[in-house]
């Protein structure tokens, strides 16, 4: 059975766009986490992750995770994610 999706046509509320600024730091967290993950695959073509390379994830992996307790306590870090 298929099911039709409705059209969206209306912009976001205000709502919409303070939950989103609100999640931003996650976000953007995320972001940097996967930009590390592709690093790492893309290594593996140049002979490997390099010592700078794993830090690089631990510290994008660190910084989700601060991110998402942060949004999970609703207090806001002191670690500047961008």
């Amino acid at each position: 059975m298929r099911q039709h999706l409705a059209l969206v046509t209306a912009e976001p509320t205000a709502a919409d766009l303070a939950a989103i600024e609100a999640e931003w730091p996650l976000i953007a967290a995320e972001l940097d986490l996967l930009d590390a993950e592709i690093t790492m695959l893309n290594a593996a073509d140049h002979g490997g992750p390099t010592d700078l390379d794993w830090r690089r994830l631990r510290r994008a992996e660190a910084r989700v995770t601060r991110a998402a307790a942060d949004l999970a306590t609703g207090t806001t870090s002191p670690h500047r994610v961008a």
